[in-house]
């Protein structure tokens, strides 16, 4: 999807609430967004397939609301970069897990007063790619948010990305992960 005519191109904030664990060697970024949405909402928007296609770095044929194996497609691109992927657990609306290119990612989602604390955990197969996938999540999250507040941008992914802050998102996170 392009961006939708009209609509100034996304200028993400400051960089969010993320940190690193490691543990048994493995690199795992947390990070950590507030949402004005209920659970049920941000659920829907991490499961369903049209909403996916409207924030996420992928399109997925089915729901990821069962167990078992999906082949996921990149976004940006002609359709032809797919990936397998399993969906090790789906307890909606508190609980997404997927593996996907070797990476391990969890979402998690706990009510709060105001909406929902959804909580990332991405393991990572290369934790080479911290900063990048920590941008990347980043502006994603801000496309999601701007969509389920009934603002769209339409999804940014690919190269696209670069025209909508990811640079400088991956230069900040690439500082604050430095050493660690």
């Amino acid at each position: 999807m392009t961006p939708i005519p009209g609509v100034q191109p996304l200028q993400p904030g400051a960089p969010g609430d993320a940190t690193v664990r490691h543990d048994d060697g493995r690199t795992t970024l947390v990070f950590v967004r507030e949402f004005a949405h209920p659970p049920a909402a941000i659920w829907a928007a991490l499961t369903d397939p049209a909403q996916l296609r409207e924030w996420a770095p992928f399109d997925a044929p089915r729901p990821l609301t069962e167990p078992g194996p999906i082949t996921l497609t990149m976004a940006g691109g002609d359709g032809t970069e797919t990936s397998a992927a399993v969906v090790v657990r789906a307890e909606a609306p508190r609980l997404l897990e997927y593996s996907w290119e070797g990476d391990l990612v969890r979402w998690e989602l706990e009510p709060t007063p105001t909406g929902t604390r959804l909580t990332l955990f991405n393991t990572l197969a290369d934790p080479g790619w911290l900063a990048r996938v920590t941008a990347g999540w980043h502006l994603c999250l801000d496309v999601a948010e701007r969509w389920l507040d009934g603002v769209p941008v339409g999804r940014i992914a690919g190269e696209q990305a670069k025209q909508h802050g990811w640079t400088r998102l991956h230069a900040e996170y690439e500082r604050r992960f430095a050493g660690g």
